[in-house]
């Protein structure tokens, strides 16, 4: 097979894969590799897909937090897409930690790139990972592979994708928010998600509470499925219908929200970082295992870390901030790095 012919097979298994996935796309096609897309239908993911442009076959949805349906749902969107590995014959498998992509790869004896920005995540026995792809902060040993096989990039995930980030300003008159106000992104815990931890739900709670009692303000919620956002309405009635409380009513460009707030509150690891590469305030409620990144982002003061309900409140700084379109903390090499790991893959298959 020639060159040109080579197929890279990317599976968007999660929203944020969609910002970090489309520099690598055009990258790699640019280079004159074909990339087939696959997306499951889940927190948004095909929504931002459409938004951005992609080709992709849709496949697999969530199947909520049940631990059991959850591994049914793994099984059944692999065999899912083995019409489309058979169709497509893809030369080599790509993701973000896309279980359903690893156990289709295994059975179809496909090689694997699996990308982690997170040390913690379990990785898949007997899949053929011809490389671990993670940020240079966290250590070799941390990852359950040889390491001849870990490709490490300089700086964070985000890194790939802010520099190409152009600011929008009119959103927040989009969303209706009122000139001269306190803009607050804020996403909720992953409720559903197997790292689930109660506390973040508490800090969540006691966040929203005690940015009620601020003025000026608007609170920016980013729900993770519907059931999130009816649970959050049933929850602060008053807030949102007071309009303090404001969920977007269609996919919105989640760097472009961020860069038009003044600080940003996230149980999640994504959204922290791509404030912290903005040079946003952002505050962490997540309380799962604190990981390499975001231990790094911490003790350089681009990331505070929620640790408590005393916190929320000792912690957390309500103010405006002056906006800048200067990307002053990303790294440009994080992009070169990747796409040249995987070239050299694609080269040796």
């Amino acid at each position: 097979m020639t060159l040109q012919k080579k197929k890279v097979w990317i599976d968007l298994d999660n929203s944020p894969h969609i910002p970090f996935f489309k520099p690598i796309i055009a990258q790699l096609e640019q280079r004159g590799y074909k990339v087939i897309l696959t997306a499951r239908d889940c927190f948004q993911t095909c929504e931002l897909a459409d938004l951005a442009g992609f080709r992709y076959q849709r496949i697999g949805r969530h199947y909520g937090k049940n631990m059991v349906l959850k591994l049914a749902g793994l099984i059944m969107r692999s065999l899912q897409m083995a019409p489309f590995v058979w169709r497509e014959k893809p030369d080599l498998a790509v993701s973000h930690g896309s279980r359903s992509q690893h156990l289709i790869s295994f059975l179809w004896r496909l090689p694997v790139v699996n990308i982690l920005d997170y040390e913690h995540a379990k990785l898949m026995p007997l899949v053929n990972f011809v490389r671990i792809v993670v940020p240079d902060v966290i250590p070799a040993e941390a990852v359950r592979i040889a390491s001849d096989r870990i490709l490490k990039y300089p700086g964070i995930k985000e890194d790939v994708y802010v520099p190409d980030f152009s600011p929008d300003p009119t959103l927040l008159s989009e969303l209706g928010i009122e000139k001269d106000k306190i803009v607050i992104t804020i996403r909720p815990p992953a409720t559903e998600a197997h790292y689930r931890s109660a506390e973040s739900d508490v800090l969540f709670d006691k966040t929203i509470e005690f940015l009620a009692e601020k003025q000026d303000t608007y609170l920016v919620i980013l729900p993770r499925n519907d059931s999130q956002k009816a649970w959050i309405a049933n929850r602060w009635p008053r807030l949102c219908s007071n309009g303090k409380i404001l969920f977007p009513k269609k996919a919105v460009n989640g760097l472009n929200l961020i860069w038009c707030s003044d600080l940003v509150i996230s149980g999640g690891g994504t959204m922290n970082r791509e404030a912290a590469a903005l040079g946003v305030p952002v505050y962490s409620i997540f309380r799962g295992k604190t990981g390499a990144v975001d231990r790094y982002l911490a003790e350089n003061g681009r990331l505070f870390l929620i640790e408590s309900p005393d916190d929320v409140r000792n912690k957390i700084q309500v103010q405006r901030r002056q906006r800048s379109r200067d990307h002053r903390h990303t790294n440009a090499k994080a992009l070169d790095t990747i796409v040249h790991g995987l070239v050299s893959i694609l080269k040796a298959t």
